[in-house]
């Protein structure tokens, strides 16, 4: 993966300013977390011992005590019927929290039954019947005296008014008829709920009570919270009766890690279970983290800023020379690395690319006055360079003249004489390439041509008739011009190598089939094609688009005999009557 330099030295930097300040707020936050721990567990631990405690006081000392006395005025066989009652009600009226008492004599179905008169409106409106709503069923009252549970609590929600309800049974000594009879209570614990919602703790952390399924109590609904690991810890210790307050850190089933605390109630089979999660716990490391953070951002900030305009500074000439170089790949050899003035490596290195880029433009320019053969052989030169001298080689060369040039030349201005040259010359390299040859040179208004390889003189003859028709196309464009070209095309042996002298070579080829070619082309007509005998040998039997047409032999310069000579002309394609002949 790249890794830029501008990236190295924010890196650097970034290391330097945060490394030291991370070492040491590590250190910190942990002595600072070990102490907070210890003081969030010891508040955990006394808050739910103060509910605890507050819940049994409140029970015992507000209602239970009360209604032993008033047990005990009406168990006394001084007073009368009317008096009991009068009793019940002046209790009711000094027990706010009290909604009704009532009296319970055994195998009767009709109590005494005294409410609270503002809770029992609350009922009627509320769409409930107060009597049978608050009236203790002889069930439970049985089902309390076979525990032998007097006095202790019975709690159910009212599903209705959502107010958690506790009833209690206390039994006289008086019977009437050799009856039991027995006091019940129901007492509304809404000022527990009170209690539990208005704790200063409850601000900051969680207080949930909840009995001996898991479920919460005294809140506005029931919730299931047998999920969590602290409250399966409770559950049994409920069942059990046992009282022993106890520490839990633990993780909840949504991930959230919690420190924890419970309490058991003497009078509830109730657990009281404070949580705190460790962010609010650890609110101060926090904060502390937070201002380390700070402090490290801000250095992070300046020596960020320092390095990267340090790096910019070194780097900005880098990224101009890479970016000249790539313009550089892709042919554009005008592009310069300026405007760097350092004066060191860099500066060094840009002046040394922009000389290497001038001497690679000048290289390119000359590449267009020499041959792919000669770059070939330069390329595959070796490491003294290019040596004078020649190899054998077998090829087909072409070599075209245009007729008229030397009239066309004497009557319109130079620079047209040269335009037309270059028109001709660029239809005439095109098509050369086309089929994989390569110019050898340029000869006034003479082009040689070179071919080699596989079927040759088929790929020689092919061009040239097609120059020979590119040629005409462009008469059609510049009559005035009134040009034509000649062709001729040799195969054999020929000599290729670097020639000349030591300081200035020439590499082409050299030979009496060179000389053919370019014989061959002096005698061919405007728009005419000649091949010698071997070329037509080789090609003929693979060109169906190319017919030969023998000449008589042609006396040429420099040949004793007269020489077989062929014009290559376009096949024409067959009629129908003559495609139906068999």
């Amino acid at each position: 993966m790249r890794f830029p330099l501008r990236l190295k030295f924010f890196v650097f930097a970034a290391l330097l300013a945060v490394a030291p300040l991370v070492l040491v707020g590590q250190n910190l936050t942990q002595l600072t977390r070990d102490e907070l721990k210890s003081a969030a567990n010891e508040d955990l631990t006394t808050v739910a011992a103060q509910l605890r405690t507050s819940f049994d006081n409140t029970f015992q000392g507000r209602w239970l005590t009360p209604l032993m006395v008033i047990r005990n005025g009406i168990d006394s066989n001084d007073l009368g019927v009317p008096q009991k009652v009068s009793l019940l009600t002046l209790g009711l009226e000094e027990l706010p929290q009290v909604v009704a008492l009532q009296l319970s004599v055994e195998g009767s179905d009709l109590p005494i039954l005294v409410t609270n008169e503002a809770y029992a409106n609350k009922l009627v409106l509320a769409g409930l019947d107060p009597v049978k709503t608050l009236a203790t069923p002889p069930d439970l009252i049985k089902a309390i005296a076979g525990t032998g549970q007097y006095g202790r609590p019975v709690v159910r929600p009212m599903d209705t008014t959502g107010d958690w309800i506790a009833t209690l049974a206390l039994p006289l000594t008086t019977k009437i008829a050799g009856r039991q009879v027995t006091m019940a209570a129901k007492i509304d614990l809404s000022i527990l709920g009170e209690m539990v919602r208005r704790h200063p703790f409850a601000q900051r952390g969680e207080i949930t009570v909840i009995d001996q399924s898991g479920r919460t109590v005294l809140g506005d609904e029931q919730r299931l919270l047998s999920d969590r690991r602290i409250v399966q810890s409770t559950l049994p210790l409920i069942v059990a009766g046992a009282r022993a307050d106890a520490l839990e850190p633990y993780v909840r089933p949504d991930g959230a890690p919690m420190l924890g605390a419970y309490a058991f109630p003497d009078w509830f089979q109730w657990a009281v279970i404070t949580e705190l999660s460790e962010e609010s716990a650890y609110a101060v490391v926090n904060a502390i983290t937070r201002q380390i953070l700070i402090v490290g951002l801000i250095g992070f900030s300046i020596a960020g800023v320092g390095a990267l305009i340090f790096a910019r500074q070194l780097t900005r000439p880098i990224l101009k020379i890479g970016s000249v170089a790539a313009l550089v790949g892709e042919g554009d050899f005008s592009a310069r690395v300026e405007n760097v003035r350092s004066r060191d490596e860099i500066g060094d290195l840009a002046q040394r690319f922009n000389q290497m880029i001038a001497h690679l433009g000048e290289r390119l320019e000359l590449m267009k006055f020499v041959s792919h053969s000669t770059m070939s052989a330069i390329q595959s030169a070796d490491e003294d360079g290019m040596h004078r001298g020649g190899e054998r080689r077998r090829v087909s060369v072409i070599f075209t003249d245009i007729r008229g040039y030397t009239e066309f030349s004497e009557r319109v201005p130079p620079e047209t004489v040269i335009e037309a040259l270059n028109s001709y010359f660029d239809k005439q390299t095109e098509i050369v390439e086309k089929y994989q040859g390569d110019v050898d040179k340029f000869v006034g208004d003479a082009l040689v041509a070179v071919f080699e390889g596989d079927e040759m003189e088929r790929r020689a003859v092919q061009c040239s008739v097609e120059i020979t028709a590119a040629m005409a196309r462009l008469l059609e464009d510049y009559p005035e011009y009134n040009l034509h070209v000649g062709i001729g095309v040799a195969s054999g042996e020929v000599v290729m190598g670097a020639m000349g002298a030591r300081d200035r070579m020439d590499f082409t080829v050299l030979g009496s089939t060179v000389n053919l070619s370019a014989r061959l082309c002096s005698k061919a007509d405007p728009g005419q094609v000649l091949t010698d005998l071997a070329t037509r040998d080789a090609s003929a039997a693979v060109l169906d688009t190319v017919r030969f047409d023998s000449l008589p032999p042609i006396p040429l310069k420099g040949y004793a005999e007269p020489v077989p000579a062929f014009s290559a002309v376009m096949a024409e394609a067959p009629t129908v009557a003559e495609a139906g002949e068999p």
